[in-house]
């Protein structure tokens, strides 16, 4: 972005102003347009930046920053990551897989779905998405049955009616 007609315009104002004074205004104007660029063009620089900067919370995750190239700004928009498109699960692949058995994965009762952001790192996001194709399925549906299967795996480890707050007649404390 050209800053150059904004400073120019910002010095021909000024020098509107200057020609009611007379002619030491006049003067005294011309003298203070030439020191009065590079502020001016900082300034200009600090209002973009600032701008952007409410812009970026309103498209985040996506962003806009504003560089510095020679004496204008330039603006590098980050636009935010596109949503994967849905994809039905594929059939199954038949080659054994070492991680634990497939499971059917329960559809809710009312078949309400929830959409929710999953931030992975990227290493642990590359093995997921490994996984989901070796067994034929898309990232979403892999990630649905893991965290189906983990849950259920938790709730086979606490079995109902154990624990300090079941009610159960359980003890707690040291033995000799």
């Amino acid at each position: 972005m050209d800053l150059t007609p904004y400073v120019d315009n910002l010095r021909h104002e000024l020098a509107i102003a200057a020609d009611a004074g007379g002619e030491e205004a006049r003067a005294l104007a011309e003298r203070l347009t030439a020191p009065l660029e590079s502020a001016t063009r900082l300034t200009l620089l600090n209002a973009l930046s600032a701008a952007m900067g409410e812009v970026t919370r309103e498209l985040a995750p996506g962003s806009v920053d504003v560089r510095l190239r020679g004496l204008d700004p330039e603006f590098v928009v980050t636009p935010p990551p596109a949503p994967e498109p849905f994809q039905e699960a594929q059939a199954p692949v038949t080659a054994p897989v070492a991680s634990a058995p497939l499971q059917a994965v329960p559809e809710a009762d009312d078949g309400a779905m929830a959409r929710i952001n999953f931030r992975l790192p990227a290493h642990l996001k590359a093995r997921a998405e490994s996984a989901a194709t070796a067994e034929g399925l898309s990232v979403n549906a892999w990630l649905v049955r893991a965290v189906s299967t983990a849950l259920d795996g938790r709730e086979q480890l606490n079995p109902p009616g154990r624990g300090k707050d079941s009610g159960g007649r359980g003890f707690t404390g040291w033995v000799r």
